[in-house]
């Protein structure tokens, strides 16, 4: 193997409804893939971020990643334990860290992270940054809807964006119904 070339191991994963690609560098997760993709979509994907890429399918080395948005799906994890490896210019990695910091079950407006990153006006930046998001579910986008309350735009589509943040809203009912009967 050439020096240059950087293996990434893949796989898919099983959630709910939606059979999604996902792959991880020696790093951590590196991509998580939108509701319906081809493997050739998958694959231009990762050469677009890793043109050198040698790409290895690997069930059990993605298995803790697997595993914990499985349990996303099922409503028994609300946030991710394992290393994430994504890389994009300044202004998006401050987008995504921003992401990072919505609440499970809570939504923000493109205005709200444009103003938590000082940037008020820059909405439209914001968004763009958000759709170059490459971990789905991971760094919770689906978590940013219009000012208006409206579910806009999403990689992963909007019904999965829908289905994320009813999934997210019945968990966290469920939790604070348990938590106030003990």
């Amino acid at each position: 193997m050439n020096t240059k070339e950087q293996i990434i191991h893949w796989s898919t994963v099983d959630c709910g409804q939606w059979p999604l690609y996902a792959a991880q560098t020696k790093k951590g997760l590196c991509y998580v893939g939108s509701p319906g993709q081809s493997y050739e979509e998958f694959e231009a994907s990762i050469r677009k971020r890793f043109p050198q890429a040698f790409l290895v399918k690997s069930e059990e080395t993605l298995k803790i990643y697997t595993d914990e948005l499985r349990e996303y799906f099922e409503g028994t994890r609300q946030s991710f334990s394992f290393p994430i490896d994504i890389k994009g210019t300044p202004f998006q990695e401050e987008i995504w860290k921003a992401l990072k910091q919505i609440p499970y079950g809570n939504t923000y407006s493109y205005s709200d992270i444009a103003e938590r990153i000082q940037k008020p006006k820059a909405v439209r930046a914001v968004g763009t940054a958000i759709g170059a998001n490459p971990v789905l579910i991971t760094i919770p986008c689906h978590r940013v809807i219009g000012k208006n309350g409206a579910i806009t735009g999403y990689r992963g589509g909007i019904e999965m964006k829908q289905y994320l943040l009813q999934l997210e809203s019945q968990h966290k009912e469920e939790k604070l119904l348990s938590c106030s009967r003990k």
